[in-house]
């Protein structure tokens, strides 16, 4: 009976403003969206730079990914999340924003320089729009440089024939940042083989104790998962682990 009545009601809810609003005669608001012509070239500069920012903000995801920490950091917590065989702890909500808040905290220096250096001359009126998105590069391609290995950059250098730049700023942001991203993984992937290693002897010695005393049928990962998570906790894996990637980034 409650939930007859509480569907009758919420019918009536949905009715009975469509039944007002038409029985007053009450507009519902409507979006025009226009395009003008104008003769004005200053119009028309001014349209083409809100398409250009429009572009780079529907690539912020990339630049977050590509040119910052983010990508080792997010890594290396999936590594660490796969070596101790739980796949729903933590979350992904989880790791991705203690993942966020460390890319912040590592690129504070560098997104400074670029307040610095190009944000607030271009508020001033100091830069053109042009000049202040090369002054905000500079900053972000010595960050990425450093990370880099030169195998990598030399890799992309030769595929497009490209003189060897002389120096950091003289490197094209579509060379060095594919040559950064492979640079991140791999250490990424250097830093995950190594916690695996110690994880993957506790199930080794589990996986044989089953096997000899002849209990084949039971996973050896609902004996092993308790052994792993208690050796995580007694050496503070969590710390450990940001500890090192702070350091890869000094």
């Amino acid at each position: 009976m409650t939930n007859k009545l509480l569907i009758l009601l919420t019918i009536g809810f949905l009715l009975f403003p469509a039944g007002l609003v038409h029985a007053e005669g009450v507009g519902i608001p409507g979006i025009n969206l226009d395009l003008n012509t104008s003769d004005n070239p200053a119009d028309v500069a001014t349209s083409i730079q809100i398409i250009l920012l429009l572009t780079v903000l529907s690539l912020a995801p990339g630049i977050l990914i590509l040119m910052t920490s983010f990508t080792r950091i997010i890594v290396v917590f999936s590594f660490v999340r796969n070596a101790l065989s739980i796949q729903q702890m933590p979350p992904n909500q989880v790791l991705i924003g203690l993942a966020l808040f460390m890319t912040l905290f590592i690129m504070t220096p560098t997104l400074s320089q670029v307040n610095e250096t190009a944000l607030q001359p271009y508020m001033a009126g100091q830069l053109t729009q042009t000049q202040a998105l090369e002054k905000a590069a500079i900053p972000f391609k010595h960050f990425m440089a450093k990370q880099t290995r030169e195998k990598d950059l030399l890799l992309f250098i030769e595929y497009r024939k490209s003189p060897i730049p002389k120096t950091v700023e003289e490197i094209p942001l579509s060379t060095l940042v594919p040559a950064y991203a492979i640079s991140e993984l791999k250490t990424a992937f250097q830093i995950g083989f190594m916690i695996f290693i110690p994880f993957l002897i506790i199930d080794l010695v589990v996986s044989t104790t089953l096997m000899s005393m002849g209990m084949m049928m039971l996973p050896p990962v609902m004996i092993s998962l308790p052994f792993k998570i208690l050796l995580f906790v007694m050496v503070d894996g969590w710390y450990l682990i940001v500890k090192s990637l702070l350091q890869g980034y000094q």
